[in-house]
């Protein structure tokens, strides 16, 4: 069994987007997912919501897969930025609609300050995936050009959608989200 800790992103909640569906599959086939409800999610600070992130991780890095979606994928970041692998290396990272960088939203500035200490997230995690949609507004002009950061920097494997916009951009879409279940069970497999 895995556990799963999913980051959900600006306005969002357990219930948003493709959440509930991602859920039942996985949970349907033993395994574990958490999603927290992140502080102040409609204004959200870059350490409050890394330390909620990392509470809602049980302890086990390598039963652990994480899961972040739009800012909650950097959040993840950030998270295996401040993780210290001695602890234990965690089984894998999905970054759904994540942003390499600054986008051009003050509210989620803080999140990106400094910019990202690459080599310290790939070390605390096994792999990356990247599920990017190609027409992503979040992302543009060039949602690609937030995919290559993730190849080049982290060793991430990436599935480019070729239409999604932002996979859920508000919290009251509900879609399903079947790619996000299945680079998840790829990293059950490798296990």
């Amino acid at each position: 069994m895995s556990i799963i800790v999913v980051s959900h992103g600006l306005s969002a909640r357990p219930d948003s987007v493709w959440f509930p569906t991602f859920r039942a599959a996985l949970t349907g086939g033993g395994h574990d997912v958490i999603i927290p409800e992140l502080p102040d999610t409609d204004s959200p600070e870059r350490d409050a919501w890394r330390k909620a992130l990392a509470e809602a991780v049980p302890g086990r890095p390598e039963d652990t897969i994480l899961v972040g979606h739009s800012i909650g994928a950097v959040n993840v970041l950030r998270l295996l930025e401040s993780h210290d692998p001695a602890a234990g290396v965690f089984a894998g990272a999905v970054l759904v609609s994540a942003s390499a960088h600054e986008v051009g939203y003050e509210l989620l500035a803080s999140f990106f300050e400094g910019g990202f200490d690459w080599a310290r997230i790939r070390a605390a995690a096994k792999g990356f995936h990247v599920l990017q949609a190609i027409d992503d507004p979040v992302n543009a002009p060039e949602p690609l050009e937030h995919v290559g950061i993730f190849v080049r920097e982290l060793g991430a494997v990436a599935t480019v959608l070729p239409a999604g916009g932002h996979l859920g951009a508000y919290p009251e879409d509900h879609i399903e989200l079947p790619e996000a279940v299945e680079l998840v069970q790829g990293f059950v497999a490798a296990g």
